[in-house]
């Protein structure tokens, strides 16, 4: 107790009046940092691999096909959303940005339903966040409630299962629409795994991992609140190049004019063609021993078909003749795309 004591006298506090007691509130903003630790001024600049760890600024890569898939999700999504509540329902993109996994985590205002979808063609997981005050409109609007009204009041209450039930039908819409959304670039079946009220319970990334967020608001006569649609990086990491493409079949011109003029080249190049009648294996003794007039058996029929060769590899038989008082071969098998066997 003496050293806390001993400690607390080092802060510097300021001096009371020449005149009697320490007035209340004499205790400047000075005094008060000081008091809590905080020296003021200017922070030292961070430096090396920390400043690079704890930087704010996120580096990401834009996705110009993914804000046309959020674009036509949001026009299906309205239809949807008006069937199933059967009431005034706009909906809009207010926001497509990346973000760190950790600091969304961190900014959900709770109470909040978290819903982790899983998608099965990228074997990988997302987030769907939903705000209380779009909650309890919506759950108002389909036990009937009355249309229409202020600002929902939020009790900071658990969701009961009904609840909990109704939105996930909401959830089960929007990940259909993102689906069909997605569609026409690559097929993504997003099917919803399980409801979460507590952010602890839907880690999906690591808190540095860098995702992209879409977020949409839901307008109902007055009533209503936002969606977050949350992907990481890994999980798009499949069709990233197709996302970042920035319209629909887009292709790089050089490629196709180099392919055309390779394959034209290819096709105009000569190659020589060997005609194998036969093959024997001699000993160098009986190579040293060959003469004119020498007869080399190879083990074939006039009448066997022959091998031609391209390069040593046999691709095609053929039968030898004659075809105006020239040597002929003609093709008894078609050219294979690899060696005969």
């Amino acid at each position: 107790m003496s050293d806390a004591l001993d400690d607390f006298d080092d802060f510097a506090l300021p001096e009371p009046p020449a005149g009697g007691d320490f007035p209340m509130g004499a205790l400047d903003q000075a005094g008060i940092d000081a008091l809590f630790g905080d020296v003021g001024g200017p922070q030292k600049p961070r430096s090396g691999l920390k400043a690079v760890i704890e930087s704010d600024v996120i580096s990401y890569e834009r996705l110009p096909m993914l804000e046309v898939v959020y674009d036509r999700m949001v026009r299906a999504f309205s239809t949807s959303m008006r069937n199933l509540t059967s009431d005034a329902i706009d909906v809009s993109i207010e926001e497509v940005s990346s973000i760190r996994f950790g600091d969304f985590i961190n900014r959900i205002a709770l109470p909040a339903m978290i819903g982790v979808f899983r998608v099965e063609e990228w074997r990988n997981y997302g987030l769907i966040t939903v705000e209380s005050t779009l909650i309890y409109s919506v759950v108002d609007a389909l036990l009937g409630g009355r249309k229409g009204g202020g600002p929902t009041v939020i009790d900071g209450r658990g969701f009961t299962g009904i609840e909990t039930g109704l939105v996930a039908r909401m959830l089960n819409l929007a990940l259909s629409d993102l689906s069909a959304a997605m569609q026409p670039i690559t097929t993504a079946t997003m099917a919803l795994e399980r409801v979460e009220t507590s952010p602890r319970f839907a880690s999906i990334a690591g808190a540095t991992n860098i995702c992209t967020i879409a977020t949409l608001r839901v307008d109902m006569d007055g009533r209503g609140g936002c969606i977050n649609v949350l992907l990481p990086y890994a999980t798009i990491e499949p069709v990233r190049y197709t996302l970042s493409q920035r319209f629909m079949g887009e292709t790089l011109g050089p490629d196709n004019i180099w392919g055309s003029h390779m394959a034209s080249e290819i096709r105009r190049t000569e190659v020589s063609v060997d005609v194998v009648l036969g093959e024997a294996s001699l000993t160098l003794g009986d190579v040293q021993s060959l003469a004119v007039g020498g007869i080399i058996p190879l083990g074939k029929r006039p009448d066997e078909p022959v091998e031609l060769h391209v390069g040593g590899v046999a691709l095609a038989r053929a039968q030898i003749g004659q075809r105006c008082n020239n040597i002929a071969v003609r093709l008894s098998t078609d050219i294979d795309k690899g060696p005969l066997s």
